[in-house]
């Protein structure tokens, strides 16, 4: 699976975009931000406040909990502000 940072969660863990594999265990999104939470000080920096981060599977917005299934690509934004 593909992942793809926006803003700054690209910012703190350091790259826009990487390939995840994440366990079988890993079902929804916010299994999926908690694993990644868990993989390193930046994660758990750009993780830390999970409850305000926004999701798009397959670039479809969805909510922490969706079930990943057999997506290609998940990217995680803070959210969308106007302007």
């Amino acid at each position: 699976m593909r992942a793809l940072y926006f803003a700054f969660v690209r910012e703190r863990i350091g790259k826009a975009e990487e390939e995840i594999s994440p366990p079988e265990n890993i079902k929804t999104v916010a299994d999926l931000m908690g694993w990644l939470r868990g993989q390193g000080e930046n994660y758990a920096a750009a993780f830390a406040n999970i409850k305000t981060m926004r999701a798009a599977l397959d670039r479809t917005h969805v909510k922490h909990d969706a079930l990943i299934g057999n997506a290609r690509e998940i990217a995680f934004f803070p959210p969308m502000t106007g302007g």
